[in-house]
């Protein structure tokens, strides 16, 4: 659109241009009717992805900008959508995910009658869980909010952000309105601090990296490999870390940590400096006590957000972009001594077949079928240990999963990573509990025809929550109310919703019905019937 003519453009056509300006042409919505004046005249160059429930929007719309690297608009109705939505926005917020919301408002007319579907303050209601939000003053300050919101949400850390635009907005004047830029969003580390980091480095004898999903999320995968390889240093994944951060067969990859004080000091035990990469320290499950870290070992964290290095409980902190940090690391890291490798992890071993169908079984035939391009999406919560075994990570931007333990978003983020990228294979590992939160982002991939393989591990039980009475005390074999889901079918739910699926019980069934639904043109959902 050429705003240099004498009509000044309205509030609709100046905020479209902002999304054009910030390399967006997707909203993904389920719309209402304060939200519908913001489509009249729907550009060309835009595309609505209609999802069938705000929650599976928020999340399908994670997934899209997550794996295109891009911010990615979310259009939600009023207070009532935004509610809807507010799961998935609270596990964008924990993904730090650069999303912006437009939601929708009553009209400013009538906003003092208390009108149907006003939103009540509407830039408090997902507070805390966005990182900015505002309804403007003026119609005419739409469009700098939206652009003042894409550019928060892409500052590190990222995350959502939210705008309420009540309905009679958009066909205002948008005076004085500029088209915005963003030369870029990272922010360097102080050079004196990284300094004294690479001569602890150096002095140490035994170092550990810690590393967490601010590595895949700022593309330091190769050079937190040559930093680890530089200094011989067993690397561990962080607790609960929602993207992948290094590869899991390396020599050097020593495992993944759990999220309890007293087992990650164990496990850590030996090295006498840990660095944390792009990971907060630590991610606790329970509650815990003693030290956070080994006796007498350093602690330093290289991080892009300033309150997690705010809450390090010991240590030294450097706040800057983690790829920028890294390589700093590595130019500094000249005088490395020679160090023995740490003694390589264990692998694990080959599971046989047997009946019923079990969870370590699929996931040994899946990375074995699976092309190793392809993405790996989780929300499994009882299979992820199981996955860290059989299952392995072994390339950037190949693996996702929420970081807030809310479910509702793998389905629905497996359709919008598979939008952003059509040539790659998605997989998505997905519980039966989980399923259910988000079955209807099913209907998207069909409308869009999507490539993406779902499996639902159906053990007919919220088992998660069985596990972890155990890790409370509970005795063994407690009745646990309200975890028994015996019942649904997803064959049926998934061709109710167009998406073609199968059901698998017995282990000779599992490798020819994989292999067909990993090559299928558009979506495949496999229910299979796990112990």
């Amino acid at each position: 659109m050429n705003t240099s003519h004498t009509r000044t453009p309205t509030v609709r056509e100046a905020v479209y241009e902002v999304m054009r300006a910030f390399g967006a042409s997707k909203i993904f919505g389920n719309p209402g009717s304060t939200e519908l004046p913001m489509f009249r005249d729907f550009p060309a160059d835009f595309e609505y992805v209609l999802g069938l429930q705000e929650a599976a929007v928020v999340g399908m719309a994670d997934g899209y900008a997550v794996a295109s690297g891009k911010v990615a608009f979310v259009n939600l109705h009023s207070a009532a959508g935004v509610g809807n939505g507010m799961g998935n926005i609270y596990t964008a917020f924990k993904n730090r995910t650069p999303l912006v919301i437009i939601a929708g408002q009553q009209s400013r007319a009538i906003l003092p009658f208390d009108p149907y579907l006003a939103s009540e303050r509407a830039a408090e209601l997902p507070q805390p869980y966005v990182k900015w939000s505002i309804e403007p003053a003026r119609a005419a300050d739409v469009p700098f909010a939206v652009a003042t919101a894409c550019r928060r949400a892409l500052q590190a850390p990222c995350g959502p952000v939210l705008v309420s635009v009540p309905a009679d907005d958009w066909d205002q004047p948008a005076a004085g309105f500029v088209p915005p830029r963003m030369a870029g969003a990272r922010v360097g580390p102080d050079p004196d601090a990284i300094a004294g980091f690479g001569l602890q480095l150096a002095r140490c004898a035994r170092p550990a990296f810690v590393v967490g999903a601010e590595v895949d999320r700022d593309g330091a995968w190769a050079d937190v490999v040559a930093l680890a390889e530089r200094h011989q240093a067993g690397v561990y994944t962080a607790p609960m870390t929602a993207r992948g951060a290094f590869p899991e067969d390396h020599p050097l990859f020593m495992g993944f940590l759990p999220a309890a004080r007293e087992p990650i000091a164990k496990q850590l035990a030996g090295h006498d400096l840990i660095l944390a990469i792009g990971a907060p320290v630590f991610t606790y499950h329970i509650e815990g006590e003693g030290p956070h870290v080994p006796e007498g070992a350093a602690l330093l964290q290289l991080t892009e957000d300033m309150a997690s290095a705010a809450r390090l409980p010991v240590g030294e902190a450097v706040v800057g972009s983690v790829q920028l940090s890294v390589r700093a690391l590595l130019a500094a890291a000249r005088d490395v001594p020679a160090r023995q490798p740490p003694p390589a992890r264990p692998r694990a071993a080959r599971i046989e077949p047997g009946s019923p169908l079990s969870v370590p079984y699929v996931l040994q035939t899946l990375a074995d079928l699976r092309d190793p391009a392809s993405v790996i999406v989780e929300e499994a919560p009882t299979a992820r240990v199981v996955m860290h075994a059989h299952l392995p990570m072994l390339r950037p931007a190949s693996f996702y999963t929420m970081a807030s333990g809310g479910l509702g978003y793998g389905i629905a983020a497996a359709v919008g990573i598979a939008a952003a990228r059509p040539r790659d294979r998605v997989v998505a590992v997905i519980g039966d509990g989980s399923a259910m939160y988000s079955i209807q982002a099913l209907w998207t991939a069909v409308q869009l025809r999507l490539d993406v393989t779902f499996l639902i591990l159906n053990n007919r039980r919220y088992a998660a929550m069985v596990r972890f009475a155990g890790v409370l005390g509970f005795d063994r074999g407690a009745q646990l109310p309200g975890t028994d889901i015996d019942g649904i079918d997803f064959v049926a739910l998934a061709q109710g919703l167009g998406c073609a699926a199968s059901r698998v019980e017995e282990p000779g069934e599992l490798a020819p019905a994989l292999q067909h639904a990993l090559h299928s043109n558009g979506p495949h959902l496999l229910e299979l019937m796990v112990a």
